[in-house]
This record gives C-alpha cells, sequence and structure tokens, in this order.
C-alpha cells in the first residue's frame, strides 16, 4: 500500500486533484460567508409604496409608518407602483383608500387597508413582506383600540352591554385585504431558477473544461477561425439538446411556466449559450487554471443573482457586482417567464450582450492561444503521406 501511495502522490494529477477539491471549498467558503454577512442588517434597503387615496389623513399615516418602519416608503401613483412591483423595484404595495380615515370613526363600518405582494420573488423577500403586513395590520389594530378606549373613558355612563359591544367591534376596527400577484405554486418552483443557474453554468464550464482540452491537443493544426467556428456550432448545438430536454423534464414534473413552454425554452436556452461563452473565456485566458476563476464565477453568481435573498440586501459590492455576471439577468428572466413579471426582453438584451463580448474576446485569445500550441494533429499527416509516397 505504501507503494501504492507514494506511485499516486508521484503524478502531478492526483496533486491537482487535492488542490482542486481544496480551492473549491475555499472559494465558496470565502464567497458565502462573506456576500451573506450582516444581510438580516440591511432588511431596511427593501422598498414600501404606499398609494394614498385618503388625502390628509393619508398623509399623517405615512409619516407614522415612515418613522415606525425600517424600509425605504414612496408614495407613487397606483400605476406606477404596480409596475414597480412587477419590476421588483419595489417589495410591497400597500393602498390607503378613500375615506379609510372616516371609516375608523364611524361605529358601524370596518376600515380595510390593501396590500398587494409580488410572489414572484426570492423567498426572502416574501418572508419579510408577509411580516410587514400583518406588523402594519396590527400596529393599526392598536392605534384604533388606544383611541376607542380614550372614547370610552370620557363616557364613563356608557351602559355595560353597549361598552361591551363597542369594545368588540374596537378589536375588529381595521382588516387587511392582501391581494397576491405572480403566486408560485410550491417550494420546488420557487426554488427552480436557483436550480437551473446552477446546472446550467456547471455543466457549461465542465464543458469549457473538456473543449479546452481538445484545443490544447489539437493546436495549430486548425487555424483560430476554425477552432472558433467548431466552438460556436457546438455551443448552439449542445444548448439546443440541452435546453429543450431540461424544459420537457420540468414541464412534465410541474414546473411553472407561466409564459408558456416555447419562451421558457428559448430563455433557457440564450442562458446556457451565456453560460457556455463566458466560462470558456476563462480557460482560453488562462489554460486549465481557468477552472479555479469558473469556480469562484458560479459561487459569486449564485449569490448575487437573486435566486437565495434579493440583491438589494447584498452589500455595496456585492450588489454592484451582479450587473455584470450573466447569471443576475439569467434569474430575472427566468422569475418573468416562470412565475410572471415585466421586462424580460432588457435581461435578453443583456444576455445577447455578454455572449457577443464574450465570443469576441474568446476569438481574440484563441488566435494567440492557436499559435503558441504546436500542431498534434493533421501535422504529422502529410509527413506520413510523404514517406509513403517515397
Amino acid at each position: 500500500m505504501k507503494h501504492a501511495l507514494k506511485a499516486y502522490l508521484s503524478k502531478s494529477q492526483t496533486i491537482i486533484a487535492l488542490v482542486v477539491a481544496l480551492m473549491a471549498l475555499t472559494i465558496f467558503v470565502v464567497c458565502w460567508m462573506t456576500a451573506y454577512d450582516g444581510v438580516n442588517n440591511r432588511t431596511d434597503q427593501l422598498k414600501i409604496a404606499v398609494v394614498n387615496e385618503d388625502g390628509e389623513f393619508g398623509s399623517q399615516l405615512i409619516e407614522q409608518l415612515k418613522g415606525n418602519l425600517p424600509f425605504e416608503i414612496t408614495t407613487p401613483s397606483a400605476e406606477d407602483a404596480r409596475t414597480e412591483l412587477e419590476r421588483r423595484k419595489v417589495h410591497l404595495i400597500m393602498t390607503i383608500p378613500s375615506e379609510f380615515g372616516s371609516s375608523l370613526t364611524s361605529p358601524n363600518s370596518k376600515a380595510t387597508i390593501h396590500f398587494t405582494v409580488n410572489q414572484s420573488n426570492p423567498q426572502m423577500t416574501r418572508s419579510v413582506m408577509d411580516s410587514v403586513v400583518a406588523r402594519i395590520t396590527q400596529q393599526m389594530k392598536d392605534n384604533t383600540i388606544l383611541q376607542g378606549t380614550q372614547a370610552v373613558l370620557e363616557q364613563l355612563n356608557m351602559p355595560e352591554e353597549q361598552a361591551g359591544q363597542t369594545a368588540q367591534a374596537l378589536l375588529s376596527k381595521v382588516e387587511a385585504e392582501t391581494e397576491t400577484i405572480n403566486p408560485i405554486q410550491g417550494m420546488q418552483n420557487q426554488m427552480l431558477p436557483m436550480m437551473l443557474v446552477l446546472g446550467c453554468f456547471v455543466g457549461s464550464m465542465l464543458m469549457a473544461m473538456n473543449l479546452q482540452q481538445v484545443t490544447m491537443a489539437i493546436g495549430s493544426a486548425l487555424s483560430a477561425r476554425q477552432h472558433f467556428g467548431v466552438r460556436v456550432i457546438l455551443n448552439i448545438a449542445a444548448a439546443f439538446i440541452i435546453s429543450i430536454v431540461g424544459s420537457t423534464l420540468i414541464y412534465a414534473l410541474g414546473g411553472q411556466m407561466e409564459s408558456g413552454f416555447l419562451l421558457f425554452w428559448l430563455f433557457t436556452m440564450l442562458t446556457l449559450i451565456t453560460f457556455m461563452f463566458f466560462s470558456q473565456l476563462f480557460l482560453l485566458l488562462l489554460g486549465m487554471a481557468g477552472m479555479f476563476v469558473n469556480m469562484m464565477m458560479l459561487s459569486l453568481q449564485l449569490v448575487t443573482s437573486g435566486t437565495i435573498v434579493p440583491r438589494e440586501v447584498l452589500s455595496g459590492f456585492f450588489k454592484s457586482l451582479g450587473h455584470f455576471l450573466p447569471a443576475t439577468y439569467a434569474v430575472d428572466g427566468l422569475f418573468n417567464l416562470g412565475f410572471g413579471g415585466i421586462q424580460t426582453g432588457h435581461d435578453v438584451g443583456i444576455l445577447f450582450l455578454i455572449v457577443a463580448i464574450s465570443s469576441g474576446l474568446g476569438f481574440v485569445l484563441l488566435q494567440v492561444r492557436v499559435k503558441k500550441q504546436p500542431a498534434s494533429v493533421g501535422s504529422q499527416q502529410p509527413a506520413s503521406n510523404e514517406v509513403v509516397a517515397n
């Protein structure tokens, strides 16, 4: 056994395997621990839009909310608030209906406040906003009970039965009516965008590693243009097959596709093509050492893309970094096409831009790599034919 162990350790591939395993864990631990540090303390970066339809009373209520809630509160129109909610720029709409203030003081009516929540969001956003709805409702109930109790104390001669009825009315004076848009059906669908990003990028980086080995083996026997052309064909063909198989499985297993199978499949295909060109870029730049960069890109994209926690609660560095990584736009598009949302065209445009930049830089790097790499396929063929001819 000692001899066998020595034989393994004498091979460079064994050392490389150990280093890769160590680096994979190190990269994931560092990226995740630093990116998620202080996330719970930055929930104040989430936004609430308040639509005021009750004039002065509503304005007073908004000022109270600003003083009591640790969130950024905006006051757009109802139409703008709905659009911002669909775009995930705000995370909750609170509508103060007309005559809400007068309903609080009327003994025979209930005051109903309206909330609108977009479920096509990370799980953390949904949980925080659900707690906000409960907190606002309870706070307004407490305020109503306090005001009503004061009024009762001013009328000490009120009969006992009437006092009981009044107290009971005060307990249910304020009601919350919550509207949910773009509902997500089950935890399996909630985790679907993260699963697709993870699966697509891991598959792309493994494909990039193997294509790089083939490129190194062939070397200058083919021109850079030929190498690049073959990579483009293989990337598109692989993305076509993989995406249609994956999308079909998702559909068969009950995955949500609110926009329909066709658009969901096409966007998944575009995501795969983007990841393939993006991951191949680092291998063309650094050789096989580019796999370490790809492992880091995988970890960074999982934490900055908004699959697990909303991007708004990340630190400034990771929030800014997410704007330059393709998974951010892939996740937005998957949320929109899978569960509902708007402006998917913007995400498609950015992904096409990343494909263009990655493929352009990849072609330049291929030209440099191919010139440095000796020919190992085809270059010896003419020589052998020449010997036979002689």
